[in-house]
């Protein structure tokens, strides 16, 4: 993790990702995701060991959901940050960020393109399939 992960820019991402921002201290975002009218989230910065990162909090009625469209917008390509839960230190509505290193990225979209092959093939055999019959009927016309 040689990249530096300040709050700010996080929070840029998560917000233009349409997220509700809702700029909470670090006292209430420690006491727990209930007792919000409003789903959104929270940042802070974190420590662990000597590494700086950033401590995202889901907040509000519907929590566990905001949560996971934290991850997926953190984790998504153009973003490219690392989450990882279940983190001591942090409560069950928050989750570590930090930006991911290039052996993550590897890994990640080479799952992403196992997950995707079955698909990919299926693809190719209905394009085929479809250029043979296009080719069988063009002596129709």
């Amino acid at each position: 993790m040689s990249r530096v992960t300040r709050s700010g820019t996080i929070r840029r991402h998560l917000v233009d990702g349409g997220l509700i921002d809702l700029r909470l201290d670090a006292s209430e975002q420690q006491a727990g995701p209930d007792g919000h009218d409003v789903d959104g989230f929270s940042c802070r910065q974190y420590h662990e060991g000597d590494t700086l990162l950033v401590a995202v909090g889901a907040y509000g009625p519907n929590w566990l959901r905001t949560l996971a469209e934290v991850s997926g917008r953190l984790e998504s390509p153009h973003v490219r940050c690392t989450v990882r839960g279940q983190v001591d230190g942090l409560g069950d509505h928050e989750v570590a960020v930090h930006w991911a290193t290039s052996e993550e990225l590897r890994a990640r979209k080479a799952a992403a393109a196992q997950r995707q092959a079955p698909l990919r093939r299926q693809l190719r055999e209905q394009q085929a399939v479809q250029e043979l019959e296009a080719a069988g009927q063009s002596g129709l016309f």
